[in-house]
């Protein structure tokens, strides 16, 4: 059979399955291991389960991931995203609009010791949309900040989103955590001053939170100093070089087990809590990533990579004219895929295009978040609506997408100012040497 015809059936079955209900994981692996058997044999493809699950699993870089996501677990059953909350809310929640504010910068905190969108979007759906509704916010605005802050956890380290786009194309996983960093504040920044915005543009909308004593404000205050040490410790090794990505996520793991325990914000029952959730993330994780390997295979033997990068390269848009068809594709991708399977199902393809046309991978790879950050929160499929939806049920998902349309803007605003200025993402790793 053609090896092109072959490539486009490989696809289209792919999303058939997917269509299907079909975890992605094992649609991605059946479709490979079928099309590297048609290619190969039966007997090269099934040799290439076994090489391929094993290395994956026992792979020491892969490792990053479960250490990073029993850290997240382990900050998510101590409580500590109520403490941030409370903290942000002591200091500016008696301003009007503050309570937006609050949820954002907790949002970030909360990001910044998690690594998941979708874990902070729900747990803020808990934590800060029951107070923003006591004090009269819009249901709109307040689920709309939550979804959106919700995102932040796909660009602030440790994500787990850059940690397989580093995996997959090979990339230094430290200097692409640390080229998070700024692109994270920018968005905490951005999405602040679109509170501000609304604010200004609609005064009555958003009213005053209850004003706190400096006594309590400080109390709170006090509050956040073990996500603060935890993230400060786990960053600052991995930019200081005292530690490789897997060893910055056991001490990390360690450190919010221990802190949790000190603080006596763990039991036994939550401990089980979390080492169940980070295994059953992982396991997911694992999954789609041995799927997305074989695939990978498959599309390899039929040149589907290097057919991309002539086809787009012999457009005649230029390089950024490239790019923004393949920012494009992203949008559309993202208001239909889940924002790791569009990661792990489109980088294979474009990384080499992206390295042909001579552009940075590292920025690329923040660029390409930043990008599915935004399907996180764009209709039909915004993961992080639905997940606030299963949160708050007696929310249509009309309100929570006109909530938080605002700030899809911001996210579209953000990006031009990072394909403008590469120097946002790149200056921090840069300092790595």
């Amino acid at each position: 059979m053609n090896l092109d015809l072959l490539a486009v059936l490989g696809f289209l079955a792919l999303f058939a399955l997917m269509l299907l209900r079909v975890p992605v994981g094992m649609a991605m692996g059946l479709v490979g291991i079928t099309g590297y058997s048609m290619i190969a044999g039966p007997g090269p493809a099934l040799k290439l389960v076994g090489q391929t699950s094993m290395r994956t699993v026992t792979d020491y870089t892969f490792g990053v991931i479960p250490m990073f996501m029993l850290m997240g677990a382990f900050v998510s059953v101590s409580g500590i995203s109520r403490e941030l909350f409370r903290a942000a809310n002591a200091m500016i929640g008696h301003l009007r609009g503050g309570l937006g504010v609050a949820t954002v910068l907790a949002c970030g905190g909360f990001a910044a010791i998690s690594g998941s969108s979708v874990a902070t979007a729900a747990t803020f759906s808990g934590v800060a949309y029951p107070e923003m509704r006591r004090f009269g916010y819009p249901q709109s605005f307040s689920t709309g900040v939550i979804a959106a802050g919700g995102t932040l956890g796909a660009m602030l380290p440790p994500s787990t989103v850059l940690a397989v786009y580093a995996i997959l194309t090979q990339q230094d996983i430290g200097k692409l955590f640390m080229a998070g960093i700024i692109p994270g504040l920018l968005a905490m920044l951005l999405y602040v001053i679109t509170v501000m915005i609304i604010v200004r543009v609609r005064p009555d909308w958003l009213p005053r939170g209850e004003q706190q004593p400096w006594v309590e404000r400080v109390k709170e205050l006090k509050n956040v100093w073990a996500p603060l040490v935890l993230f400060l410790f786990v960053i600052g090794g991995l930019y200081g070089g005292f530690f490789t990505p897997t060893e910055a996520g056991g001490v990390g793991a360690s450190g919010a087990f221990l802190l949790g325990l000190v603080r006596g914000r763990l039991d036994r029952a939550k401990i089980k809590e979390a080492l169940l959730s980070a295994t059953r993330t992982a396991a997911a994780v694992f999954t789609v990533l041995i799927g997305a390997l074989m695939f990978g295979y498959f599309l390899t033997i039929t040149q589907t990579p290097q057919k991309v990068t002539e086809f787009l390269t012999g457009l005649g848009v230029g390089p950024y004219g490239v790019l923004l068809l393949i920012l494009l594709m992203y949008l559309v991708l993202g208001c239909l895929m889940d924002a790791m399977a569009m990661i792990i199902l489109t980088v294979p393809i474009l990384f080499p295009v992206i390295q042909h046309l001579g552009f940075d991978p590292i920025w690329f790879g923040i660029i390409i978040v930043m990008t599915v950050e935004l399907g996180l929160i764009t209709p039909p499929v915004g993961m992080n609506v639905f997940v606030i939806k299963s949160v708050v049920p007696d929310v249509s998902f009309s309100t929570i997408f006109r909530g938080v349309s605002p700030f899809v803007f911001t996210d579209v605003l953000r990006l031009a100012i990072l394909v403008a200025f590469p120097i946002i993402a790149l200056w921090l790793p840069g300092k790595m040497g």
